[in-house]
């Protein structure tokens, strides 16, 4: 009985097997074997092969021919070519990212990945105000003194791209709000995308009021103070562990500037090495910016870029707005006192509400003459004074004694400072 159901087995298995090579056999059957006639008929030949190529190639089915693209003629059509339609599609699809700080706007024109689509001038429909259009390609649309309140956005057909079907609702704030934007990324720039050399142009005021009395040493700490340096692109590459070992406490370091120029925003190219070597070598960090920010407006941008810019690093010194001149022709060296004043406010207030500590750098001579300085005192205030004893007649928590100092692991002078504030 059991020879027999054994046979039996055996049986049945090889029938399943029988079927499933069958089965195989069916659909990997060629084209040209179907008894469809209309299939037939709508079949793209294939190129002849002659006899060499048919024997070189090896038998089987179809997917193991790695080479049988080449007999399709309609494999690189994109018209019938679904994945590389869709992902050209994709590729050309545009969308709108839409901010307002006051009575304003700043429309971006992103692709796919949220970077800005340059080299064409779009337009963009402002209900009941009409068209506004790109006129320096740079894929940002700048649209100032609107009353505040609620706006559709809609981009205009542009040949070779998809815009958005629906128009974008947007709302116009009517005060400035000291909180950062949220896509200020797109903003920032590197070195290589704008003239450096015209745009990064700050002039150290405080040199005109040093005097012979001027220390050039890095000093020592004292139970209240500590000393440091305050480093950017213009220090070169450091050697951090050099630096820590031959006495410094501290490092401000440069995050950015705004362009004396066209003002655009710009991360320091020595940014990112400095602040984590820094910090790899134990030093506590704090940052500046260069500002040339003209309004309010410009300031909150410029402390975003920071935050943006500093969001993945501990911080334990403050973050600082640098106003200086930027030689006379820069953007904000004519402002006037009140307005230069609300520009570090502004900028001040974004950087706190944002959690960090916030703080102003100035020469004696701009404290005393281009600032409201008793509106800044809420703030960390960082003198410039290049003398044994400052003649500055305010409360400040930093001082930067010297231009011309001298520190081992960095190649030529840097800036030397001291610090009263609470280890």
């Amino acid at each position: 009985m059991d020879s027999k159901l054994r046979r039996m087995a055996i049986l049945s298995s090889m029938a399943v097997i029988l079927l499933v090579s069958l089965l195989v056999l069916y659909i990997n059957r060629p084209p040209g074997n179907s008894g469809n006639r209309a299939s037939q008929a709508t079949q793209s030949p294939l190129p002849q092969e002659d006899e060499g190529e048919q024997e070189a190639r090896k038998p089987g089915q179809i997917g193991d021919d790695l080479s049988a693209f080449l007999r399709d003629n309609t494999f690189f059509d994109q018209e019938v070519n679904p994945v590389l339609e869709a992902a050209k599609d994709n590729a050309a699809r545009l969308s709108l990212v839409v901010t307002s700080v006051e009575k304003d706007l700043r429309i971006q024109i992103v692709d796919t990945k949220g970077n800005p689509v340059t080299g064409k001038s779009f337009f963009v429909e402002l209900e009941g105000l009409g068209e506004y259009k790109d006129l320096d390609k740079d894929g940002i649309i700048y649209i100032g003194d609107l009353p505040a309140g609620e706006y559709y956005v809609e981009l205009m057909p542009m040949e070779g791209y998809r815009v958005p079907a629906n128009e974008t609702r947007v709302r116009v704030k009517d005060k400035v709000e000291y909180v950062a934007i949220d896509d200020i990324s797109l903003l920032i720039k590197t070195e290589e995308e704008i003239d450096a050399e015209a745009e990064d142009t700050a002039v150290m005021d405080a040199l005109e009021d040093a005097d012979k009395t001027e220390i050039k040493k890095i000093q020592k700490s004292t139970a209240n103070s500590q000393v440091g340096i305050d480093v950017s692109k213009w220090n070169g590459e450091i050697d951090w562990d050099r630096v820590q070992n031959a006495g410094v406490e501290f490092a401000i370091i440069r995050a950015g500037y705004r362009g004396s120029v066209t003002g655009s925003l710009v991360e320091d190219p020595n940014f990112k090495a400095n602040i984590r070597g820094a910090a790899a070598s134990g030093l506590p960090v704090g940052v500046y910016f260069f500002t040339q920010a003209v309004n309010e407006v410009e300031a909150v941008e410029e402390a975003s870029a920071v935050l943006e810019l500093i969001r993945e690093y501990n911080l334990d010194y403050p973050v600082f707005i640098d106003t200086e001149g930027a030689g006379g022709n820069g953007r904000a060296d004519n402002l006037d006192v009140d307005t230069r004043t609300r520009v570090c406010e502004a900028f001040c207030s974004t950087i706190a509400n944002a959690g960090y500590t916030a703080g102003v750098y100035a020469s004696r001579n701009w404290y005393n003459h281009y600032l409201y300085a008793n509106k800044l005192e809420n703030y960390c205030i960082w003198l410039a004074e290049y003398r044994s004893v400052p003649l500055y007649q305010g409360y400040y928590q930093m001082w930067q004694y010297t231009s011309q100092g001298s520190v081992d692991g960095i190649e030529g002078n840097v800036d030397m400072n001291v610090s009263y504030l609470p280890n």
